[in-house]
């Protein structure tokens, strides 16, 4: 549905974009995450054709948005970080200018009813848009990234400036699109990217530094399952157990938790969580915790920003 190939873009000595590759298949939600100024913004306006890159090429459907601009930008409808709304036209005024700009060969009357339906804005068609809140606002902008039934959304940071009930409304709404449309997601709010999002990239300094599932990413290594066990009992005899177990492949001490209990840390290929409990039950260890162990997505952002780390995973 969209390909970025090796997408190069300088302003003056600045290297915006340094060799970015990735593909979104069709019916995916791609969430795009990366510090201010590490290149998101950049890359969101090259794919939508409202910036040329230096280099590479990015294809719709096939389409290439240098090559064949008005075919490849039928597929797509652009939400930028500030909606492009007229605040002194109404909602029915302003959609329907959109729909007549866009040329659109649908029904205009049943089509925009639609949207307007599928956004939540149906109660405020006949209000000036500069009188409605924020996260309506947002709204709008979403409904005319809608006018001709896109297959492709491409939402740059559609939460921002809204409250948390709105973020939880528009996080929704996105998670309803992204059934029938292939979605860019870009956004700063991690609890939303990793709601909505089945695939993540995150960029820095231009360059894709990761690239996978919520789970690939915030796992110990590509393959390995980990484990975080507290158990009671002998902290050797607890070690010498979890080493035992068919499966796991390293165990690491972590220390005492309170009296008598101790933490380990355990790496497997597979699931072994009944072997362990078995193991441990035979050895007359009681478990106090067992639970999946890694990396939480905030940790592994903040890590691979404050150290400019540029390994691709997928």
């Amino acid at each position: 549905m969209i390909e970025v190939k090796e997408l190069k873009k300088r302003y003056g000595r600045q290297t915006a974009l340094d060799n970015v590759s990735f593909s979104v298949r069709k019916g995916d939600i791609l969430g795009f995450l990366g510090p201010n100024g590490a290149g998101k913004s950049t890359t969101m306006n090259i794919i939508t054709g409202c910036l040329s890159s230096d280099s590479g090429e990015v294809l719709i459907n096939g389409k290439s948005i240098l090559d064949d601009p008005a075919e490849a930008k039928k597929s797509i409808g652009y939400l930028p970080e500030i909606p492009p709304l007229y605040n002194d036209m109404t909602v029915k005024g302003y959609l329907e200018f959109i729909f007549n700009l866009k040329r659109v060969r649908l029904p205009m009357k049943e089509h925009l009813e639609q949207i307007c339906k599928t956004t939540g804005i149906d109660d405020v068609t006949h209000r000036i848009i500069k009188h409605l809140s924020k996260g309506y606002r947002q709204r709008v902008g979403l409904a005319q990234a809608l006018i001709g039934d896109p297959p492709v959304l491409i939402l740059d940071e559609p939460s921002v400036g809204l409250d948390p009930a709105q973020i939880i409304e528009m996080r929704n709404l996105i998670r309803r699109l992204g059934e029938t449309h292939t979605v860019i997601l870009s956004s700063h709010v991690l609890t939303e990217i990793q709601a909505v999002c089945d695939r993540i990239i995150i960029i820095n300094n231009g360059k894709i530094a990761a690239s996978g599932t919520v789970d690939e990413l915030t796992g110990t290594g590509r393959g390995t399952k980990a484990l975080r066990i507290i158990a009671e009992g002998r902290e050797q005899s607890i070690y010498s157990v979890l080493k035992s177990v068919d499966g796991v492949t390293e165990v690491y001490k972590k220390g005492e938790t309170e009296k008598g209990c101790y933490e380990f840390l355990t790496e497997s290929k597979r699931d072994v969580r009944r072997a362990v409990s078995r193991a441990l039950a035979k050895a007359d260890c009681s478990i106090m915790l067992m639970q999946p162990a890694g990396h939480s997505l905030e940790e592994l952002f903040l890590e691979i920003i404050s150290e400019g780390n540029t390994v691709k995973e997928d």
